[in-house]
């Protein structure tokens, strides 16, 4: 059996390959970014799982050696652009200006410089619960790049194409986003003795 997309075919085994060495090592991260986006562990799994069944199919149109994390990312974001709208009842209701229907691979990733996987336990330990549920409160576009830069540590140009919007929409987005959080937090900070 043979996966194919366009007129890019590869066969079965060379796939499975490039998926164990190329998008194993992100499961983590994976699942780290759908726990946030969504805050179920029952739906990040099937979001994770869904990605994977989504860039095995697609996997002719990733190009091996290119930043997988990111190209990982782009299929689980959209996953859960999709999922989100289904619930919604209709994209009039969806937060986001820049929904994409296709992870056809059109734009490349270019390789980065190291960036660690957090694991779900780690973010917990960094986050209290209050810091969780202002995360959580946030609109989905604003969590959405909160989590990319601030959590898994994303460059604006890496977020651009992952969220594919201009580098400029990412920082105002982040800007909003970072504000949002700000305002939202201001109670739990004076608690703690911030002023």
């Amino acid at each position: 059996m043979d996966v194919s997309v366009e007129d890019k075919i590869i066969p079965e085994a060379k796939a499975r390959e490039i998926f164990e060495k190329e998008f194993m090592p992100h499961l983590d991260a994976m699942y780290n970014f759908a726990l946030k986006l969504t805050a179920d562990e029952d739906d990040a799994q099937d979001l994770v799982q869904d990605t994977c069944v989504k860039a095995f199919r697609f996997i002719g149109s990733f190009e091996p050696g290119t930043y997988a994390k990111a190209w990982l990312f782009r299929i689980l974001k959209n996953n859960f652009i999709n999922d989100y709208r289904k619930k919604s009842r209709g994209p009039s209701k969806v937060e986001f200006e820049w929904v994409e229907q296709s992870i056809s691979g059109e734009d490349e990733f270019a390789e980065p410089a190291y960036f660690a996987d957090l694991h779900a336990e780690t973010v917990q330990d960094m986050m209290g619960d209050e810091i969780t549920a202002a995360v959580q409160s946030l609109p989905v576009d604003f969590r959405m790049i909160i989590i990319l830069c601030d959590l898994e540590e994303f460059s604006y140009e890496e977020m651009a194409k992952i969220l594919h919007i201009p580098i400029g929409t990412v920082r105002s987005r982040l800007h909003r986003a970072r504000a949002l959080l700000k305002e939202k937090l201001a109670e739990y900070a004076k608690k703690k003795g911030y002023h």
